[in-house]
């Protein structure tokens, strides 16, 4: 499939729009509900994880060899670990920092995703090997 050649660039892509559902979330959630950012960013994430495991599953690790169960219940713990990451130093520079909460939000994504990306080819989506 001409998709899995590029994965790096199809992962940066799904990514991307996970990335962009969780931060206009949050912006939706504080802008118009008057939600905290902290609490906004929970929202967020649960909104972008179907984006990000359904794209990731489906086109970025479309060639894997994981059960869906497998992969479903691996990916949802490296997502929670990385929101948790993403949660605590949202926090600390929430309280420390004077940048805008989008701005501290879309830098946290990024650093995240990178992270993200190792883990899921050689963890979440990788087979069961012999």
């Amino acid at each position: 499939m001409v998709l899995l050649r590029h994965r790096p660039v199809v992962f940066i892509v799904v990514g991307s729009t996970a990335a962009l559902v969780h931060l206009l979330t949050v912006i939706l959630l504080v802008e118009t509900l008057h939600v905290a950012p902290l609490l906004a960013n929970v929202g967020g994430w649960m909104c972008a994880f179907g984006v990000s495991y359904g794209g990731h599953q489906f086109l970025t690790f479309a060639d894997h060899d994981a059960p869906v169960l497998q992969s479903a219940g691996r990916f949802f713990l490296l997502s929670a670990a990385g929101f948790a990451i993403n949660e605590s130093a949202y926090a600390i520079l929430l309280r420390t920092s004077r940048v805008p909460y989008h701005f501290l939000l879309a830098i946290i994504l990024v650093c995240v995703a990178v992270v993200t990306y190792l883990l899921s080819r050689r963890w979440a989506f990788a087979g069961i090997r012999p």
